[in-house]
């Protein structure tokens, strides 16, 4: 088994965590309030600008095979994910340039970025906001929800592109000279604040 699928396979019970959250549920169904959503969007927009920052910090450090993997990864992350989130902050008046990070997001972020200092320990860090989005949109995408807002939300995580993207950073985790079992640490921290990232105030 490779190392990411292992890590996928300690991640399940971690989304089955997610899916059962208020806020997943909410989406999923449709009714989420508004004011839940705009809040968790705006903080969302500030850690995927961290994200992005990630990917460039990885880029310098990888090796010549994957250097075009993480720059391409930047470049979506930064146009087509963040586009996303812009076109949902003008539908529910969520202020991206007026808003500051939360404690949650401020320490999710300050993770991901530390962990960048090491190519190894920055793929390990970043795979579970990937897979686990990736993740959550293939099932909640079984049943999707008449609100168009939310419906959209998640076919952009269901997309078989993002789940393509997500298989490369996969490969990049499988090639990098990582220590499984510190894998296995920074993969499972990162889960536990995706899960906190979805106590939003309401």
């Amino acid at each position: 088994m490779s190392l990411s699928a292992r890590l996928e396979q300690l991640g399940l019970p971690h989304v089955r965590q997610q899916l059962a959250h208020p806020t997943v549920a909410g989406i999923a169904r449709g009714d989420l309030p508004e004011r839940t959503f705009r809040s968790w969007l705006e903080q969302d927009y500030l850690f995927l600008l961290d994200y992005v920052r990630v990917f460039a910090r990885l880029a310098w450090q990888a090796p010549a095979t994957h250097l075009g993997d993480l720059v391409d990864l930047a470049h979506v992350t930064y146009h087509d994910e963040l586009s996303l989130h812009r076109s949902l902050a003008a539908e529910f008046g969520a202020d991206l340039d007026g808003a500051t990070k939360g404690e949650t997001c401020a320490r999710y972020s300050a993770f991901v970025l530390d962990s960048a200092s090491s190519y190894a320990d920055g793929l390990a860090a970043l795979y579970p906001c990937m897979w686990g989005y990736s993740t959550l949109g293939a099932i909640l995408s079984r049943t999707l929800p008449a609100e168009p807002r939310y419906r959209r939300w998640i076919e952009t995580y269901a997309d078989p592109e993002f789940a393509a993207s997500t298989r490369r950073c996969a490969r990049m985790l499988d090639e990098a000279a990582v220590d499984p079992a510190r894998a296995e640490h920074l993969f499972l921290r990162g889960l536990r604040f995706e899960l906190e990232f979805w106590d939003v105030p309401a």
